[in-house]
């Protein structure tokens, strides 16, 4: 049976990050993906000008619908926007026991603030103890752990800090330094290296948050998740389109259009972007 996997977060409306690259990367993983808005951006490639949260009832019925009919694997949230959508959705989570990744986004890549301040406290405070994993960047990291990280001992110091607000696991993630992410699990420390790939990066923290819940959600350890997650928003970031103006959107299914090429199932003109043979 198709696993199904549960995204909680924000709809960019330049449809490269948020719930909309999520949805894309669950598809292009196998998983059927469902989700419930918490809201709504005004937004493109250049950043974010204007954000509607939702009413956390409403967050709440959008996901009372979703289990009364879905087994849910595996749940991921982004964008929480406020303390009040945060504790509505730690309640539900806490009450179905709903494998979770936290992904604590604070800023868009492209620029502009998408969580308010008191809801840090209330992520930290109410979701992270619930959390299977949590996945900041090297900025996330500092805002949960009060640790500047730099390098792989300051994000060892990091990790283990968030880890005390109880997630079970931590992976800091080290794009915006080396390119190698630090994964904490069961007090045991995991480096995963990687190579730093060209190319538009819009929407490449969701993708790998959404990857990784994805694996997850079909079974895979941890670790084993984390580096295939890796490599996706890698492949994601090589194949990200030329659209806009601003920072180029990562493109989930590029390497899949490739591949269709090689056996004519789609000429170039039903592709989208070019060739980077």
């Amino acid at each position: 049976m198709t696993k199904v996997a549960l995204t909680i977060g924000g709809s960019d409306s330049g449809g490269g990050a948020g719930i909309q690259a999520d949805i894309k990367t669950f598809s292009v993983l196998g998983v059927h993906g469902t989700c419930a808005i918490t809201a709504i951006t005004a937004q493109n490639t250049l950043g974010v000008q204007r954000v509607f949260g939702l009413e956390p009832e409403a967050v709440t019925a959008q996901l009372r619908s979703i289990t009364d009919d879905f087994h849910v694997a595996f749940a991921k949230t982004g964008m929480l926007y406020s303390a009040e959508i945060v504790q509505a959705v730690a309640k539900y989570i806490d009450e179905t026991g709903i494998p979770l990744v936290v992904d604590p986004v604070i800023e868009a890549e492209a620029g502009g603030r998408l969580l308010r301040p008191e809801a840090v406290e209330a992520i930290m405070e109410s979701l992270l103890p619930l959390a299977s994993v949590v996945t900041p960047n090297i900025f996330e990291a500092k805002t949960l752990a009060g640790i500047e990280v730099k390098d792989t001992i300051s994000a060892k110091l990091a990790a283990h800090k968030v880890a005390k607000l109880g997630a079970r696991s931590v992976i800091i993630k080290g794009g915006h330094l080396d390119c190698t992410d630090l994964v904490l699990e069961d007090g045991k420390l995991h480096l995963l290296k990687g190579e730093r790939v060209s190319g538009g990066n819009h929407g490449v923290g969701c993708t790998y948050s959404a990857s990784l819940t994805a694996f997850l959600a079909k079974g895979l350890s941890l670790i084993e998740a984390a580096a295939k997650a890796k490599q996706f928003a890698a492949q994601a970031i090589f194949w990200s389109m030329h659209v806009g103006l601003g920072v180029g959107p990562v493109d989930q299914a590029g390497a899949l259009r490739e591949e269709a090429r090689k056996f004519d199932v789609l000429s170039e003109r039903e592709g989208s972007g070019e060739s980077k043979d």
